[in-house]
């Protein structure tokens, strides 16, 4: 079976210095000023060497590929009843022709490379008031006219000990890493955690702070780069998918991937809502994944003024805009500070996600995204843009009605 697909071009993340200036004396005495030459630091590494993802595969099928020089590496039972495979290529092929004869087996259903994805750390910033929420109006209380669905995130490990998350209810998976490396942080899950379901009185209070949170751990640190890569990313969305959880934060972001795309086109058909960062690699950049899949909704970052982030990726497939400058929540250990990237604009769509599903449980996943759509308030150019999507998110309250009692305008 044969799909069709991306290209491979690394357009990933890139560790940049600007050069620096320095001060020298001639032999005259002057001072001259003199352009030093940043250090060439080599771009972050796209996907994992030698290795492909197989999902589908009979045994018969496997079999056929060892014999011709691929090495199984990992092999995961999902809950479709398939197997997720991660292979060794033969040394004599090159990637796309391992990637090719994977894909044109009866059985498999996807195949591609094992790329990496990233957690979008947050940017230093120093914001004089960071009360985003403030900015879309959300609702100030959360009496429930129901109650609120399971939501799941998969991001880096985080501190259920914090002061902001030591009473929530929380579960914490981990999935074990596909290669030998240190744990991930706390610091992004922790962030993204508070968002969410920090404690009311806490210092980085949570916007749904009364449901119940399915994080899921499937980081790995190598060196500097913290990172999962597409066969943990699949495991951990097939774990959510069994723990009965309607709507899943995805603040993260990489390459397209065969074998990501169909684990999220079947997550789509079971009605679980999909929220993902739009990405942080800059308005020239290709689109981000998940985030640029059709089912998934994809979220972009204003700042208080409704302006977009500077960095935040721009497409035909961006859905909503959320506060991501400057905003307020847990630091890794304890207390809180600023935090600025697409993912944390994510947590806000996500929870306004759910407070509609409170009140409304029987809706669809599409469903949902089209009530998001309906109020979102329109940004930038008139309609749908590459920029702002529909618009500014405009959350329901609790009831499942357009917020009151905070001037959004």
């Amino acid at each position: 079976m044969a799909l069709a697909d991306d290209d491979d071009d690394d357009d990933g993340p890139r560790r940049v210095r600007r050069p620096a200036i320095t001060d020298d004396d001639d032999d005259d005495g002057r001072v001259i000023r003199r352009r030093v030459p940043a250090p060439v630091i080599a771009p972050l590494p796209r996907r994992a060497p030698e290795e492909i993802l197989v999902r589908g595969l009979t045994d018969e099928e496997l079999d056929v590929l060892e014999q011709q020089g691929f090495a199984l590496l990992a092999r995961h039972e999902l809950s479709s009843g398939q197997s997720l495979m991660r292979m060794r290529k033969p040394r004599e092929m090159t990637m796309q022709q391992a990637r090719q004869i994977a894909r044109e087996l009866d059985s498999s259903e996807s195949a591609d490379f094992n790329h990496y994805y990233r957690s979008e750390q947050a940017e230093s910033c120093h914001g004089i008031d960071c009360l985003a929420r403030q900015v879309i109006a959300w609702p100030v209380t959360h009496s429930g006219c129901g109650s609120l669905p399971v939501i799941g995130m998969v991001d880096t490990g985080l501190n259920s000990e914090h002061p902001a998350l030591s009473d929530a209810d929380i579960h914490v998976h981990r999935i074990a890493a596909s290669d030998p490396a240190e744990a991930s942080g706390l610091l992004h899950g922790t962030a993204v955690a508070s968002l969410l379901v920090g404690d009311t009185d806490s210092r980085s209070p949570g916007l749904i702070p009364k449901a119940r949170l399915v994080a899921v751990d499937a980081f790995q640190k190598v060196q500097e780069d913290e990172r999962t890569d597409a066969f943990a990313l699949i495991q951990a969305l097939d774990y959510l998918s069994r723990q009965n959880v309607r709507i899943v934060n995805l603040s993260l972001a990489g390459p397209p991937n065969a074998t990501l795309r169909s684990q999220i086109t079947r997550m789509a058909a079971d009605n679980i809502v999909l929220v993902a960062a739009a990405g942080n690699y800059g308005p020239s950049a290709k689109p981000a994944y998940p985030a640029a899949y059709d089912p998934v909704i994809a979220v972009t970052a204003v700042d208080r003024r409704r302006q977009v982030y500077r960095r935040a990726n721009r497409g035909e497939h961006i859905d909503l805009a959320a506060p991501g400058v400057n905003v307020w929540t847990a630091a890794s250990i304890s207390g809180a500070r600023t935090k600025t990237g697409t993912s944390y604009a994510a947590p806000f769509v996500t929870a306004a996600a759910a407070l509609l599903l409170q009140s409304r449980p029987e809706l669809s996943a599409a469903a949902v995204r089209e009530q998001l759509v309906i109020r979102a308030r329109d940004l930038g150019s008139e309609g749908h843009d590459n920029i702002f999507g529909h618009g500014l998110l405009t959350p329901p309250d609790s009831c499942g009605t357009p917020a009151t009692g905070i001037d959004a305008g």
